[in-house]
């Protein structure tokens, strides 16, 4: 059972950063992309970014924030740079067996439970 617990979220200034940090534990996931989502309320889940054969992010984060993951720790993390009021959500970690890069959240085996991140002046 392989389960992912995220951390570091919190309340920043617009302008600001925060680095999301998400554990793994049951197995090792260095064969498995890591994503992270996020989620708006009254708004469907978003794809962020994904790490596997390489790395894709939204068009939205570009330049601002940067996954990245330590598979001997089996932590993946998303630093946010910029942050935007917009940015506001909570943000979600995920995996799939293989590493393959997709976008979709249905492609996605296993999911944290969020962390929430809210950007406020």
């Amino acid at each position: 059972q392989v389960q992912l617990v995220e951390s570091g979220g919190g309340l920043v200034h617009p302008g600001g950063s925060l680095r999301l940090s998400c554990a793994a534990s049951g197995r090792n996931l260095s064969s498995h992309a890591m994503g992270w989502f996020r989620q708006a309320p009254g708004k469907e889940r978003e794809f962020v970014a994904v790490m596997g054969t390489s790395t894709t992010y939204a068009d939205f984060v570009k330049g601002r924030f940067t996954i990245s993951r330590d598979n001997a720790k089996n932590m993946v993390y998303l630093q946010m740079n910029s942050l935007k009021p917009e940015d506001t959500a909570v943000y979600f970690c995920a995996a799939r067996p293989s590493l393959g890069l997709f976008s979709h959240p249905s492609a996605y085996t296993y999911w944290g439970q969020g962390t929430q991140v809210t950007v406020s002046s």
